[in-house]
């Protein structure tokens, strides 16, 4: 089509016919009209078509054709097209005119590489030529742009004349400029405060976000979280993923609002779908604690695994402990030591242990013992008590570094300062002179301060030493007092050593019913000697009439526990009655776990 005769006048005329049928609807006929007016080079014609372009009225859309009718318009000095090649070189995408609803430059949501070098010369063109939306953008770049081109005095100026021009962005960007100048002194906040809210009243959604922020917080305004809920869902509707998040945390809750959970999970999963990772996590959190109805682990699992990929790592962490655990998705050790891994990587001191325990049990196929030591020792060496109680482990067990018992027990005591596990373990190694000189004086002290804050292994280790008179006076009416108490938290050792005092041969008076009732709840918690000493009373019916049936049974348990004396207490119901068809005597070279009244595993790294 030849349209060299058209002028600029007649193509002024398509262009306004053109405007107003695309505003009728009539996509395709709006979009010849402008396209015709475009060809006398028209600058608002090419800055029309770009834009249809881009948005996909009247043809199908292509960025590459829309940029490049933007700017043949730019190029010519139309103000409105170097703003829009500057904005779509920035966010990717553009408004056909700032419109109310409409995020603009303020989203959460850019893409991944901006060009800000570019826009920067298209919006400072625009800028000087008094384009307010221009000043806002300019603005903008110079406040988020690269090291080279930011300047955040002339970013306020700016700011300042696109607000003074109409433009909310402008609006909100000088808010913000102001605010952040002002840090804590709150005499400076009310002007930037008073911008902001001048912003969110022009339905800009991020100020109308950051306006509900201030509200719930009372940050230079009086605490108002009922305004603060309603920001959030204006905000929330244009398809703000932050305001998203907000408002459906605050229907979740009930704060502002009346609390809604269905639709506050709804807005959090909207805001997740939308790349919110803390509201993926949240939704994740939701599903594995439950409420109102069980948990479900498996959809936690998706949840936790969008949110842990974005980045999140206690998403991360958590995703490890399902695959850890089986809870929700098939068990997996490896694939929770990926998750560990990724937690850690980025200074998550708890997925940090958790990965190392999995490594330092042999719990899965790879793993990198010096790595994970150096976390604990740098942290240790920077005052990180509970990474010097974990250092002292490593050290003790020889993970990911020769084994040292001095530079251990050395740890172990710094951790001992505020960590509860390592005043007992610093303990046992006084009692054991592991790493240091026996001194079960001093274990005593460490125990008694480990049984103090509640730990129940300390206190039954300072019980025994009452027993036996290790390290001070015999007491075994003050041991019986901390055996109750331990066995009151459930520990099978203390249950036991209550058994064993009331049993005889001990300052307490004898009981050996109530021997008996210890003996038997320490057996049925897999205390070996206590099923030997059940199967013992039950034998010859000391505190109840003799039972041989029960008494075998416990006794073929201590058996397999690994307590061969056991096998002697059958051999005698053998020769009082005659063997049982099908039974054995025992098995011949059982390890003897001793007589202790508790077991001690080695320690496991621990977190807060």
């Amino acid at each position: 089509m030849v349209l060299g005769w058209l002028n600029f006048g007649g193509a002024a005329g398509l262009l306004k016919k053109g405007e107003a049928a695309l505003e009728a609807g009539d996509r395709e006929g709006g979009f010849k009209l402008v396209a015709r007016a475009a060809q006398a080079k028209l600058p608002a014609a090419e800055y029309r078509v770009g834009l249809c372009y881009i948005q996909g009225r009247g043809v199908p859309p292509s960025r590459t054709e829309g940029r490049r009718w933007l700017e043949l318009a730019a190029t010519q000095g139309h103000a409105e097209a170097q703003t829009a090649v500057a904005t779509l070189l920035i966010t990717g995408q553009i408004e056909d005119q700032p419109r109310k609803g409409k995020s603009g430059l303020f989203t959460d949501a850019m893409p991944a590489q901006p060009d800000f070098i570019a826009a920067e010369g298209w919006a400072r063109r625009a800028s000087e030529q008094g384009s307010a939306e221009g000043q806002a953008l300019l603005g903008y770049i110079l406040t988020a742009g690269p090291e080279a081109i930011r300047n955040l005095d002339q970013a306020e100026s700016w700011y300042r004349r696109a607000a003074e021009g109409g433009s909310p962005q402008g609006m909100l960007g000088l808010g913000l400029a102001i605010l952040r100048r002002a840090g804590s002194d709150t005499a400076k906040q009310p002007e930037g405060i008073a911008q902001i809210i001048a912003a969110a009243e022009h339905d800009l959604p991020m100020a109308q976000y950051l306006h509900g922020v201030l509200l719930e917080h009372g940050v230079g305004l009086t605490q108002d979280m009922p305004q603060a809920v309603r920001l959030y869902k204006k905000a929330a509707e244009t398809g703000l993923r932050s305001a998203m998040a907000r408002f459906g945390l605050a229907l979740l809750e009930g704060r502002g609002c009346k609390p809604d959970p269905v639709t506050g999970e709804s807005w959090l999963r909207r805001a997740a779908l939308a790349g919110d990772i803390e509201a993926a996590a949240m939704v994740g959190d939701l599903y594995a604690k439950g409420g109102s109805l069980p948990p479900n682990f498996a959809e936690a699992a998706v949840w936790f695994e969008r949110a842990a990929t974005g980045g999140h790592t206690m998403a991360a962490r958590a995703l490890g402990m399902l695959y850890l655990t089986g809870a929700g998705v098939a068990r997996n050790a490896d694939e929770a030591a990926v998750w560990f891994e990724r937690a850690a990587a980025a200074g998550n001191t708890a997925s940090q242990v958790d990965l190392a325990n999995l490594v330092l049990q042999g719990n899965v196929r790879e793993g990198d013992p010096d790595r994970m030591r150096s976390w604990f020792e740098q942290a240790a060496e920077s005052g990180d008590l509970i990474a010097a109680f974990n250092f002292s482990v490593c050290l003790a067990r020889g993970f990911g570094v020769e084994r040292d018992p001095e530079r251990a027990a050395f740890w172990m005591h710094r951790a001992a300062d505020g960590i509860v596990n390592a005043q007992y373990h610093y303990g046992r190694m006084l009692l054991e002179g592991t790493g240091v000189a026996v001194d079960a004086a001093a274990a005593r002290i460490w125990f008694a301060r480990a049984g103090e804050a509640g730990m129940v292994d300390a206190l039954v280790a300072l019980a025994e030493m009452m027993v036996n008179g290790r390290g001070g006076e015999r007491d075994h009416y003050e041991a019986a007092r901390l055996f109750q108490k331990a066995a009151e938290l459930g520990h099978g050792g203390a249950m036991f050593g209550l058994g064993a005092l009331y049993g005889g041969g001990h300052d307490l008076p004898i009981d050996r019913a109530l021997a008996l009732r210890w003996f038997r709840d320490a057996a049925e918690r897999g205390h070996p000697q206590a099923q030997l000493m059940l199967g013992r009373y039950l034998r010859l019916g000391l505190a109840s009439p003799a039972d041989p049936d029960q008494a075998r049974i416990w006794l073929q348990r201590a058996i397999e526990s690994g307590v061969p004396e056991a096998a002697a207490e059958i051999a005698a119901i053998d020769a009082e009655r005659g063997p049982v068809p099908g039974t054995g005597a025992g098995v011949a070279g059982s390890t003897s776990q001793g007589t202790e009244m508790t077991r001690e595993a080695g320690p496991q790294l621990i977190h807060n």
